[in-house]
């Protein structure tokens, strides 16, 4: 499938729709137990072959927003309970929650509760990463030595504001991790890294200036 069309596969209950704008290749749909999503199969996602229950959980665990659903009788989407961002090694930015990314176009639903952010500065899909941290070998193993603030209020809407040729300012209630998975910073504002030169990853230190950065 080209990676520039949307696809959608229509069930009797639900409805399943790929994004390939979005797409990373993470693998969690094909990796997932079950007929829902086979390689080489045509068409390669059939809804019917799951319960309803399934297909909402393997659709969820998408990072990207890439896949999503439409489930008439059942709803949309809940977001999680707790806002976070997950700092990938050697990759993106992974966030999960109420979130409102500013500039998502409207006919991407799964970025409404999971997102794969650039940091590398070199995705074409900006601010969505597009895996060119892979191409221009972007390095950083996603440890975070900033602690902040504790939270007292979890989730609730999370806004990621895109600086013009700088960083992602993001308001709300959120829980950053590092990659290892340990729960590292937790706050209501910060500013994050997204053209990869920060010295103080994943916050932004003003490198982009000095780098050069730009956004479009």
């Amino acid at each position: 499938m080209s990676d520039n069309q949307v696809v959608e596969f229509p069930g009797t209950e639900i409805d399943v729709q790929w994004d390939g704008r979005l797409c990373i290749h993470v693998g969690e749909c094909g990796n997932a137990a079950g007929e829902l999503f086979v390689g080489g199969r045509e068409p390669w996602c059939i809804p019917d072959l799951c319960s309803k229950a399934q297909v909402r959980e393997i659709i969820e665990r998408c990072p990207s927003g890439a896949l999503s659903y439409r489930d008439p009788d059942g709803g949309p989407e809940v977001a999680a309970a707790e806002n976070t961002v997950t700092v990938a090694y050697n990759g993106p930015l992974y966030a999960q929650g109420e979130l409102a990314i500013e500039g998502a176009p409207a006919d991407m639903p799964g970025v409404r509760y999971r997102a794969a952010l650039c940091r590398c500065g070199a995705s074409a899909n900006k601010p969505f990463c597009d895996n060119s941290h892979l191409k221009v070998g972007f390095e950083d193993f996603g440890a975070v030595g900033e602690r902040g603030d504790p939270l007292t209020v979890l989730g609730g809407r999370l806004t990621v504001k895109t600086v013009p040729d700088g960083p992602l300012l993001v308001n709300g209630n959120v829980s950053i991790r590092a990659a290892s998975g340990r729960l590292a910073w937790e706050g209501t504002a910060t500013a994050l890294c997204r053209c990869g030169a920060s010295e103080n990853k994943p916050f932004c230190d003003g490198s982009h200036k000095k780098a050069g950065f730009k956004s479009t």
